[in-house]
């Protein structure tokens, strides 16, 4: 009853060793696992912490040397899942139930999960002359010479935006023409386009939501918009490879991550949850108030190259 009721479906009797390979924060990484197996006693969790991008390279050499280790993947984005699916790395978890959640934000084949929601949206300093609800407001001469972002060439929640603004009808390639006519110059990651917002340095950025929501409870000079266009997502998706040891302990965490109770975790972490019932952290909208761009990862996957390629045409590298 209490599966039921919690979104879990019933597993078998899960026990043994567990691997994740996570590019959560450790401390994060840690509070979920700890929940897990307060859960899940008889399940032994190990887990290994790193960025998408070297926990990929680590898994790639482990494909090649024919001896991948983890069962599961929780890792940032769902365009590195459609590339894993579409090799035949993942497997089907028929049996989760994502009836409550958003189909967009979820694999069709279940072979992949979001788990929360980190979105993309503008960056303003509180001291900037354009209070902007709209993207295309960063266009106007005021915020010429005054815009920060980061680079889609470092930053995977930066290549999610390039590609959902992009392939926005309204907006395309010619908004982010328009953005470096601006003097914008897009650089490292999320973490360097917010300091350089809230120092001053700049007055307006993309960055992800969590930044400049947190650290305004804290008195900081910035505000964060959703646009009226909507705003990207990256959704730290989790994952069972298909060469998983403890598929029935791995299918365990899956049901644990997106059930209500692991949904309130993410919350308790200062994340907005995928779950539209959770409640965000404070100074988050509700769930429903939040308009998510199009993105179609698997579009996204295939135009990567190319995307890249002609944002360094129009930036350089």
């Amino acid at each position: 009853m209490l599966a039921a009721a919690t979104g879990q479906s019933f597993a078998a009797d899960v026990s043994g060793k567990l691997v994740l390979y996570t590019s959560q924060p450790n401390k994060d990484a840690q509070a979920t696992v700890d929940a897990f197996s307060a859960a899940n006693p008889g399940v032994e969790v190990e887990w290994v912490r790193d960025g998408t991008t070297k926990i990929m390279a680590k898994l790639r050499a482990e494909f090649e040397a024919g001896a991948p280790k983890p069962d599961l993947l929780l890792i940032a984005d769902m365009v590195t899942m459609e590339g894993l699916k579409a090799e035949g790395r993942l497997m089907a978890h028929e049996g989760a139930d994502v009836s409550a959640y958003d189909p967009a934000i979820m694999d069709d084949d279940k072979t992949y999960f979001s788990t929360k929601l980190i979105t993309t949206g503008i960056v303003y300093n509180t001291n900037a002359p354009i209070k902007p609800t709209s993207y295309k407001d960063l266009l106007e001469a005021d915020a010429k010479g005054k815009i920060a972002m980061p680079s889609p060439l470092t930053s995977g929640a930066a290549t999610i935006h390039m590609a959902a603004l992009t392939s926005n009808p309204d907006l395309g390639w010619a908004y982010y023409e328009g953005l470096a006519d601006q003097g914008a110059n897009p650089k490292g990651g999320n973490g360097g386009t917010y300091k350089a917002v809230a120092g001053g340095e700049k007055l307006y950025g993309f960055v992800v939501d969590f930044l400049p929501i947190r650290n305004k409870l804290e008195g900081a000079p910035v505000e964060f918009v959703f646009p009226e266009e909507g705003v990207s997502a990256v959704t730290e998706p989790v994952a069972i490879l298909s060469t998983a040891q403890n598929p029935d302990a791995a299918k365990a965490f899956v049901d644990f991550l997106i059930s209500e109770e692991g949904q309130k975790l993410a919350s308790s972490q200062g994340y907005l949850p995928a779950h539209p019932a959770v409640a965000g952290p404070e100074g988050f909208p509700a769930r429903e108030d939040i308009k998510l761009m199009d993105f179609d990862p698997a579009a996204a996957l295939e135009s990567d190259a190319a995307n890249k390629m002609k944002f360094t045409e129009i930036f350089g590298g």
